[in-house]
């Protein structure tokens, strides 16, 4: 995108300046090795590095201009003196006025869209393509940012971060704006409202999915992570916005009833809508929930009147919490209930999101991006609940075949080979909240038949002390080690038998594995279609091997 732009109409109150602002620049960069000439270069602290130690090579590279945080500047004064023709910009907070300049140099491009932003731990993709789905069959031009992919109209970019840098957010939304869409949606993350990088974005509605224990090593405690997520509602949202909230999640209803105290006080036009399952009270409830392999259908009631059933391809209650999301967020803008039952039962596959990998197997194999404790618990009671309700099927089925006394007979014989195994692959990243690793083992463990661990992303970490790590939860036997991540995907396949599940939980959509501030190519979809495809039509799967309580040879 070609722009120039003076650098006296990209300036914020309270920018110390010096040297010429009518001079243009022609871009924004925060990292000193992408500066083009005629850029302005912003200073700021990342986890690894501090932008303030590379302004010289910014500068050398052609940076017009650079912001810099005045308590940082420090011993590189002598930078200033000696590029007099630069214009340096001096600031309290270089990420504040980074997303305020970006902002300015884009030309406000929120203000020509109706943006909707989603944070939340788990559950943020699944609902961004969900509304936008909706959006579509209303009629709207759509643009989407998030972890998977970034989308204009129907064209993809690769995501490298679920929220973009500021400069890169502003970038998108403006180039969504000119090409024609109406409506943004946006995932949020709690890193992305931390460092601001979304700041200066108008929020016509923010979503608040659930909050549960993640990226402790980043805000160290809960309620900082709680009060990062807040800022999307408490400081971006437009005045006459609404916030849509889960009342079912702890953190939720506090959001929600903290929310209506402080706008109801301040006399503000904003409004909170909030949904639920087992809250009775909320404005949005669904009820009569039914949920199979093939899909979910449930009613909802809105402000107590009954609506229409929604039916969806999607699987499991987490599923029913992400649709009723995405309906508070379609009511939220007014869209009619036909657009938002059209748009739910046209939503199908979200990669690696409970992504079903089916070439003929009697088994179902699942891909899930499930990497908290929370997601963990909440996959598996899904997996258990398909299981239950695929066992009654083929209960009805076989005795709509035989007559009762033979289904009973025939039945007890076969109750205990046709129970059905949850087989669980999954390990921990590296270099993140090592709190959470023993409570995944632990739900694991216990909500699996079985378990393999293995390696996810060990980025700098050992591969075996992030398992070791997860073993401290298992109490049982149900488990076995397998490093190598392909090799445990492979023996999950192995291991099941007709009737069972085999789950892939922890990567869901990533094509790599981070191994020592490398990435290699790696899909647990492929890997899962692969082992399935070397198994497929022998006469059973497992062979009843007994791999209980063993550790293989790690890879």
């Amino acid at each position: 995108m070609n722009m120039e732009m003076k650098i006296k109409n990209i300036l914020a109150d309270g920018f110390d300046v010096n040297g010429d602002v009518e001079k243009n620049i022609s871009g924004i960069a925060y990292d000193s090795r992408s500066v083009k000439e005629g850029d302005l270069f912003a200073a700021v602290k990342g986890e690894n590095f501090d932008g303030h130690s590379f302004i010289e090579d910014a500068v050398k590279k052609g940076a017009a201009a650079v912001i810099y945080e005045k308590q940082a500047i420090g011993d590189r004064q002598e930078a200033i003196k000696k590029y007099p023709d630069v214009v340096w910009i001096g600031v309290e907070d270089g990420r504040d006025a980074l997303a305020a300049v970006s902002h300015r140099f884009y030309g406000r491009p929120s203000e020509d869209l109706t943006v909707i932003g989603i944070t939340g731990t788990n559950g943020k993709t699944t609902t961004s393509y969900l509304i936008k789905s909706i959006l579509e069959k209303w009629g709207k031009d759509t643009g989407l940012i998030g972890t998977i992919t970034y989308l204009i109209k129907d064209s993809a970019y690769e995501a490298k971060h679920t929220t973009p840098e500021a400069p890169d957010l502003q970038s998108l939304m403006r180039e969504m704006a000119d090409k024609g869409c109406s409506h943004v949606i946006t995932e949020v993350s709690s890193h992305a409202l931390s460092r601001k990088r979304a700041d200066y974005t108008r929020f016509k509605t923010a979503v608040f999915t659930n909050l549960t224990r993640d990226h402790l090593d980043f805000h160290r405690t809960m309620e900082d992570y709680c009060a990062a997520k807040v800022r999307l509602f408490a400081e971006l949202l437009t005045e006459d916005g609404i916030a849509v909230v889960n009342a079912d999640d702890h953190y939720g209803k506090r959001l929600a009833d903290d929310l209506r105290g402080q706008w109801s006080k301040a006399g503000k036009g904003k409004r909170v809508l909030t949904y639920a399952i087992d809250d009775q009270n909320a404005d949005i409830v669904a009820y009569d929930i039914k949920t199979t392999f093939k899909g979910t259908s449930f009613k909802i009631k809105v402000k107590g009147k009954e609506e229409d059933e929604i039916i969806s391809p999607l699987v499991g209650i987490t599923n029913v919490y992400n649709m009723l999301s995405s309906i508070g967020a379609a009511l939220s803008m007014d869209v009619p209930v036909k657009s938002i039952k059209e748009g739910i039962a046209m939503t199908g596959l979200v990669k690696g999101r409970f992504e079903k990998v089916d070439i003929g197997q009697d088994f179902l194999a699942v891909v899930d991006y499930a990497h908290t404790e929370d997601a963990l618990e909440r996959l598996l009671a899904t997996a258990r609940q398909l299981m239950e309700a695929y066992r009654f099927t083929q209960k009805t089925e076989k005795m709509m075949k035989a007559k009762r006394w033979q289904y009973a007979i025939t039945e007890k014989k076969a109750e205990k080979s046709e129970q059905g195994k949850i087989i669980t692959v999954f390990g921990c990243g590296g270099n993140r909240d090592k709190g959470k690793r023993s409570k995944m083992g632990e739900i694991a463990a216990k909500m699996s038949d079985f378990v393999i661990l293995t390696s996810d992303n060990p980025r700098g970490e050992s591969p075996r002390d992030i398992i070791r790590d997860i073993e401290k939860g298992i109490s049982g036997d149900n488990y076995i080690v397998i490093q190598d991540r392909n090799v445990a995907i492979g023996m999950a396949v192995e291991l099941a038998s007709s009737g069972d599940i085999v789950l892939v939980a922890g990567k869901g959509h990533e094509e790599y594995q981070e191994i020592e501030g490398k990435r290699y190519g790696f899909s647990d979809r492929t890997a899962l279609e692969s082992a399935i495809r070397r198994a497929i039509g022998r006469p059973s799967f497992g062979g009843g091997t007994n791999y209980r309580g063993t550790e293989t040879a790690e890879c």
